[in-house]
């Protein structure tokens, strides 16, 4: 009896300690680090936007993975990239954004601003944010009000030419030019604002303004050929689509002697002359850092204004130069914070 006395007590222990295991204290304890570990482990999704395929966008997206990576947030670790490129067609840009809607990523990335406008577009109403990079005029392109302030969930940075320094560059090196052409898309209202920044100016240098149009890519030759009759010197926008096509207007305006200016580094180093310009590199961290600091929930997009790199330096290329037979005075080089000997295709 006795024996059976103590053989029930150890049954209804080892009852008591499974009953226990199951819904007691020791399933507690290990859930809690499991969740802990679950919100350490969560992969962002982000998805890029490209508008064009040339050097200063490429930067750009570069810079922001640069960005993005400086504040902790590592590809293949704790975020995930997707990257599409429009190649300039509107109906493409789309298509992208609705794919993005639809893989539920926690940033939209938009390069260039047809492509900021259509992500907006398409996540404006939702909680995704917009981050933007690239866009000349977010007040024109209506991603803000007047005063900065985002017009909802979306934010970004701006790359506005610094029409004026640009134009003083231009009329320092070549003292004589009076006509200064210019391409732009007519569907693309940064184009629209920066001819007006450099209309403003010229006044100021006693230079003309000429425009020519193009409403896409194969445009370019015939154009380039109306305008390089009128213009003793081209200068380049941060039109995409120009920009795109750049090398018709570079090989055109060679046959011509005509110098053409760009507006940032990568520009210069494919066969413009010179550029009053901004290192788009350095435009995309700025906006990868603004992603981060969204993704970390220290502020949202719709809180942010746009920001701006206000600086622009001066770039050269020497071998533009040489193979256009020009005289350039010796103290441009000496300015340059770099300068090219090379053309890269």
């Amino acid at each position: 009896m006795k024996k059976n006395l103590v053989l029930a007590t150890l049954v209804l222990s080892a009852l008591v300690f499974t009953a226990c295991g199951s819904k007691g204290l020791s399933t507690q304890t290990t859930e809690a680090p499991a969740a802990e570990k679950a919100e350490t482990a969560k992969v962002y999704k982000v998805g890029i936007g490209q508008f064009a395929e040339h050097g200063s966008l490429d930067n750009c997206r570069n810079g922001f993975i640069e960005g993005m990576k400086s504040e902790g947030f590592i590809e293949g670790q704790n975020v995930t990239y997707l990257y599409d490129n429009a190649q300039t067609d509107g109906s493409a840009a789309q298509q992208i954004y609705n794919k993005y809607a639809t893989q539920k990523v926690d940033i939209a990335m938009a390069i260039a601003t047809p492509m900021a406008q259509v992500a907006y577009g398409t996540f404006n109403g939702t909680d995704t944010p917009v981050i933007f990079t690239a866009v000349s005029d977010p007040i024109a392109a209506e991603l803000a009000k007047a005063d900065g302030t985002p017009v909802g969930n979306v934010t970004g940075t701006s790359d506005k030419i610094p029409a004026d320094a640009q134009l003083k560059l231009m009329t320092e090196m070549f003292p004589d030019a009076k006509n200064i052409g210019i391409l732009y898309t007519t569907s693309e209202v940064n184009s629209l604002s920066a001819i007006e920044d450099y209309k403003k100016a010229a006044e100021k240098y006693n230079v003309n303004i000429v425009v020519q149009s193009i409403d896409q890519g194969s445009d370019m030759p015939l154009a380039v050929d109306a305008i390089l009759p009128k213009v003793d010197l081209m200068t380049n926008l941060l039109d995409n689509t120009v920009v795109a096509n750049m090398p018709v207007l570079i090989e055109k305006a060679n046959e011509k002697k005509i110098p053409v200016f760009g507006s940032e580094i990568e520009q210069v180093h494919k066969g413009c002359i010179a550029a009053m310009g901004l290192d788009y590199i350095e435009l995309g961290k700025q906006t990868g850092r603004m992603a981060a600091k969204v993704l970390k929930g220290e502020k949202k997009a719709s809180e942010m204004n746009f920001e701006v790199i206000e600086e622009a330096s001066l770039y050269l290329n020497n071998k533009v130069i040489e193979n256009l037979g020009l005289d350039v005075d010796p103290s441009f080089a000496t300015r340059a914070v770099e300068v090219y000997d090379d053309i890269v295709q």
